[in-house]
């Protein structure tokens, strides 16, 4: 994150916490208060961004992006009245290994013979 993201952001939240509307011309103010100096065009960014979703929703939200198939399989098996070694049997069925690209070398032949 750039240091005029991480400003706006800040100022974002400031303005959030005191109960001002978010615009980009609060958002230039205090980022220039601060003496930070950043690109034009992310104050106005931060503003629209902000216009359309929440600031809860966005703080809320911090943790909840991708990546956790794991804890959601847990999760699942556990509502589902302790089935979990099923639940860790299917999960492993779905993760069947891909097969390995042949390279130039089992062909017999190589880019640089």
């Amino acid at each position: 994150m750039s240091v005029s993201e991480l400003a706006c952001s800040y100022a974002a939240l400031i303005l959030y916490d005191d109960g001002i509307p978010i615009t980009s011309e609060k958002i230039s103010t205090l980022v220039k208060s601060a003496n930070v100096g950043i690109e034009s065009y992310w104050a106005a960014l931060f503003a629209r961004l902000l216009e359309k979703r929440s600031v809860d929703d966005l703080i809320l939200s911090v943790g909840s992006g991708g990546g956790g198939g794991a804890p959601v399989a847990v999760s699942a098996a556990t509502a589902a009245g302790g089935a979990a070694p099923a639940a860790a049997a299917q999960a492993a069925e779905d993760k069947k290994e891909e097969p390995k690209e042949e390279s130039d070398d089992d062909m017999g032949f190589s880019l640089f013979d």
